[in-house]
């Protein structure tokens, strides 16, 4: 479960949420059993700038406080809150952790991103995956901290270190409370109940908010929904692929077919962008003719791929219903930008059509990926975008 225990479960990010606000409430409770350390990672600064307001009322109670993120400069701390900068590429970048521990006490939450995305999630933020666990038992929170303790003891200062070794040694020297197990056990019935809950209401949602199938497109309004714009979500985290395409029909089409045939035209092309997708994925339409598809966890050549299927898909009709023989072109990207930067995809794919090329990709910058997981990268703008054969 924890990183000192069974195989992880597979966590969402509701999941995550729910039992790291038990967490927190705990290390805010009043109690006589001690000095207080807690410990939180939180990825990156927009998680934690939701949360900040609430931990600095945890480290005005606790002894100390040790906060970790990546990020280029530390955040505004309040005082007695200890922050600690991560690297991109170290594993503890991917890494949701809460602990809280007392000599008498203790509360872990530990997982990692798996940079996938939940097929039935209402947004990409809500989908979010994890490996991991958690527990209300002092000895496993006592573990997982001397964990990070390891990890993290050069770069706190000494005083922290101090008030952290003192309560880890009194840990050491005192049983754990007799009972744990049954209060576990009446968290996990609550975690499950509510997940049970969440489950209900994704059910009752419109199939342009969340569905276990490809959607149909998409408008605007659904894609800001569906991306998490209006919510609290952050770049360097979820790689996505962008697959920009357009299909222009032959010129006259319409005159010569009537509007009537050009509708179930549109229907054969929209059969085959949906087609391409997996259940975690969606489409949108962008313009008339032009279509976007947002593919999360992909890397650059599976986009690639993607990419082909729907320009041969759509080759196809010209030997099948309905006939007709489109002028496809397409462009791609994979990105963990917020927000997702389809100003440049679409870029790209006006550059593909001026230039008569089939396919153009975006310049990306390298980013870590999870084992099983395809190489993917942050779209950056490029002045042209790269011709791919």
């Amino acid at each position: 479960m924890l990183l000192s225990g069974p195989a992880p479960e597979r966590l969402t990010k509701a999941n995550l949420v729910a039992v790291s606000h038990a967490i927190e409430r705990a290390a805010l409770a009043p109690a006589e059993d001690g000095p207080t350390v807690v410990a939180a990672l939180f990825q990156r600064m927009p998680y934690f700038e939701r949360e900040s307001a609430l931990y600095q009322r945890i480290a005005a109670t606790a002894a100390v406080t040790v906060i970790g993120m990546v990020g280029p400069t530390p955040p505004a701390l309040p005082q007695g809150a200890y922050g600690v900068l991560l690297d991109e590429a170290e594993p503890l970048a991917r890494e949701w952790s809460v602990l809280v521990l007392t000599p008498r006490f203790g509360a872990v939450l530990v997982a990692h991103d798996r940079m996938e995305v939940e097929p039935r999630a209402a947004t990409l933020e809500a989908g979010r995956l994890f490996d991991g666990g958690w527990s209300f038992r002092r000895d496993d929170a006592l573990h997982e901290m001397v964990r990070l303790r390891g990890q993290l003891g050069d770069r706190l200062p000494r005083a922290a270190l101090l008030v952290l070794d003192d309560v880890l040694g009194r840990c050491r020297e005192l049983p754990a409370t007799p009972g744990e197990a049954r209060g576990e056990a009446a968290v996990r019935l609550l975690v499950r109940r509510a997940e049970r809950a969440r489950i209900a209401l994704d059910s009752t949602r419109r199939p342009d908010e969340v569905s276990a199938q490809p959607a149909a497109l998409l408008d605007d309004a659904a894609m800001r929904r569906w991306t998490g714009l209006d919510g609290t979500t952050a770049s360097g985290i979820l790689p996505v692929a962008l697959v920009a395409v357009r299909v222009a029909e032959p010129a006259g089409a319409p005159e010569r077919f009537g509007r009537r045939s050009a509708a179930r035209e549109a229907q054969a092309v929209l059969g085959v962008l949906t087609a391409a997708l997996r259940p975690s994925d969606r489409a949108v339409r962008l313009a008339e003719h032009e279509y976007l598809l947002v593919l999360p966890s992909l890397s650059e050549d599976q986009a690639i791929g993607v990419a082909d299927r729907v320009r041969e898909g759509v080759a196809g009709l010209a030997r099948s219903y309905p006939f007709v023989a489109f002028d496809v072109h397409a462009a791609v990207s994979v990105t963990a930008r917020r927000p997702l930067p389809v100003a440049d995809v679409r870029h790209a794919l006006s550059w593909a059509v001026k230039q008569g090329v089939p396919l153009a990709t975006v310049a990306s910058e390298p980013a870590p990926m999870p084992a099983g997981v395809g190489r993917a990268g942050v779209s950056t703008p490029a002045p042209e975008p790269a011709r791919t054969p």
